[in-house]
């Protein structure tokens, strides 16, 4: 795909989905990044898949996501992630599975009780010695 069809498509977007696309999008037509990032569908599908890399402030890959090219992206996903990245690289906590902001979170393994007790003043509980939940502590 050539950039001036990227053009038609971001105006699609914009006009079918009411949404402006506020991140750069590129041509790739000979599928140089493609291939350079592992992008190709497969040997026989030369399709480019649909991948999602989050970048930290210090230019540290923090998560990739890859779809199959005929697979639409989940958003409330992506957001739910950055949503955690950005809760767990600010306390010392981590997001159990099907987190969604707001809910409660677990207290690192590595943090002590009396540690808890000053960084969790909404207080913990201890579920299991090694698994300890603490209301989200930046709501």
């Amino acid at each position: 795909m050539e950039l001036a069809s990227h053009r038609d498509w971001v105006k699609d977007i914009e006009d079918t989905q009411n949404v402006k696309l506020n991140f750069p999008i590129i041509a790739d037509s000979n599928q140089k990044v493609a291939n350079l990032y592992s992008m190709i569908q497969s040997e026989d599908n030369k399709m480019t898949v649909r991948s999602v890399f989050i970048i930290d402030p210090e230019k540290k890959l923090r998560l990739t996501i890859t779809y199959p090219a005929a697979m639409g992206r989940n958003f409330a996903e992506i957001l739910r992630v950055l949503d955690s990245l950005q809760l767990t690289d600010g306390y010392k906590v981590a997001t159990p599975a099907n987190w969604r902001d707001g809910d409660d979170v677990i207290v690192l393994p590595a943090v002590s009780n009396e540690e808890a007790d000053e960084l969790f003043p909404k207080g913990y509980e201890v579920v299991r010695p090694y698994l300890r939940t603490t209301p989200q502590p930046n709501k």
